[in-house]
This record gives structure tokens, sequence and C-alpha cells, in this order.
């Protein structure tokens, strides 16, 4: 997904040999991570679908156990620093430290039960990532948390796994920058998953009124 990059990316991917996996390059005209991991989603066909950092700070060999338990049955898989037996390499500032605490704090309420949202590793059933990225509203860094907790409220249960992670230099993120943003997205899908709910049970409630199941 090319989501207007300025380095060799879009090259390199329309040159890359087709055999034996094939790559295919999408554009996205819309800024942000949120919205180009949802144009690519929306892009596949595939019957398990996922994303990883470019970066490869996760360990690659979580892939073949993430897709031995969607095979199995699992519909979201997802990487999680915070798992016991996750083997993970920090080199944040405290102040990024605090503000990552924060940020999962206000991600519990959303996602109940999922104890690391933002780990770039996630694994889903290939028709509910799609189904669930076309209602996806964020653009930007907090994309994981609506996605994940439209999941969760469509019925779907998250299944952390243990993954080997080194931080990467070359991070973007700066919490005097991007923080009060980040909360005010975290605000925003609050309350459109609350506006949702409710809006929900208005329409179901006539139904309800006339003996319908």
């Amino acid at each position: 997904m090319d989501n207007a990059s300025t380095d060799r990316t879009a090259e390199i991917v329309r040159t890359w040999p087709q055999e034996p996996v094939p790559v295919h390059l999408a554009q996205c005209p819309t800024p942000g991570k949120g919205a180009a991991v949802r144009a690519g989603l929306l892009e596949t066909t595939a019957p398990f679908v996922g994303f990883c950092d470019a970066d490869m700070a996760t360990d690659l060999r979580a892939v073949e156990r993430a897709f031995g338990l969607l095979l199995s049955g699992e519909r979201i898989v997802i990487g999680s620093r915070a798992h016991p037996l996750a083997e993970v390499e920090h080199r944040h500032s405290p102040i990024r430290e605090l503000g990552a605490f924060g940020f999962r704090a206000l991600a519990r309420v959303l996602v109940p039960g999922v104890s690391d949202t933002q780990c770039g590793f996630k694994f889903f059933d290939g028709l509910l990532a799609r189904e669930m990225a076309a209602r996806l509203r964020t653009d930007g860094f907090a994309f994981d948390v609506e996605l994940l907790a439209r999941c969760v409220a469509d019925g779907a249960s998250v299944l952390e796994i243990p993954v080997t992670w080194h931080d990467m230099p070359g991070s973007r993120f700066s919490p005097a920058r991007h923080s009060l943003g980040i909360v005010l997205e975290l605000c925003r899908i609050w309350a459109q998953l609350r506006a949702e709910s409710r809006g929900a049970v208005r329409v179901k409630q006539p139904l309800d009124s006339l003996g319908y199941p």
C-alpha cells in the first residue's frame, strides 16, 4: 500500500519478483496509517488477512503460529508485547513510556481484556477484517483500537500471542506533538461506537414490541 510515500517503497514493490509469493501495490491517497491499512484490508479477497510493521520490529516467526491458530478456528490473532512469554527490547524514554501507559489504560476502556492494542502484528479472518475495515473512521495512530473494538462489539474474541519484539529506530511518534491528538482520537472512537450502539437499540425496540425475535 503506497500512502504518499517519499522513499523507494513503491518502486521496490513494483519490481518485486512475482514468485513464489505475488506482491501487489495499491494506492491510498488519504494520509495516515489507519487509512492505508483500511484500504489494504479492503483490497484483499483472501480467507485470512493481516498486517505487520515494515521495520520488522516483530519477529516474523510468529506468522506461522498466527496462521495455525486462524486455521484452527480463531478469528483474530494479535501479537502482544505485554504477554508473559513475550521477549521485548525497549529503548523508549521515560516520558514515552509514561505516555504508552496512559494510552493502554484508555484503550482498555474500548477493548476490554486486550493488553496490547498497538503491537504492529495483527491477523484476522478475512471476511471479518473486510467488514470491520469498511466501518473504520480513524485514519491515524489509534486505528488499531477502533478496529479491535468493532470486532469485539461484533462478537469476535481477540487472542493475544507472545512475540519477540525489538524497538527499531526511526519512529516518527512524538509524545509532545501527538499525545493530545491521540487522546482526541480515542474519545471520538468511544463516542462513535456509543452512538452506533444506541442507534442499534432504538432500531431494535420497535421490532421487539411487534413480537419479532
